[in-house]
């Protein structure tokens, strides 16, 4: 099965934001403070796309029927 093209570009984004965060911490120039402030916008970018891959995993595998909602709501615990 060929995955969605979505779910690759996600993926990598995915993969850039862990090396953004990793250059950030081992930036020996930055303190604390500083790193908490550059990574906290990249985390939440983080949190966002990988919600959003695992939708759409989600609706690879169980592709909605036409005309039907996608019922994504109902397996998501949150």
């Amino acid at each position: 099965m060929v995955r969605m093209k979505p779910i690759h570009h996600i993926e990598n984004a995915l993969k850039d934001l862990d090396t953004e965060v990793e250059i950030i911490l081992m930036n020996i120039a930055l303190s604390l403070t500083q790193k908490d402030a550059k990574m906290l916008p990249i985390l939440q970018q983080k949190k966002v796309l990988e919600q959003t891959l695992e939708d759409l995993k989600y609706l690879e595998a169980h592709p909605p029927a036409p005309n039907q909602p996608c019922g994504i709501s109902k397996y998501r615990n949150d």
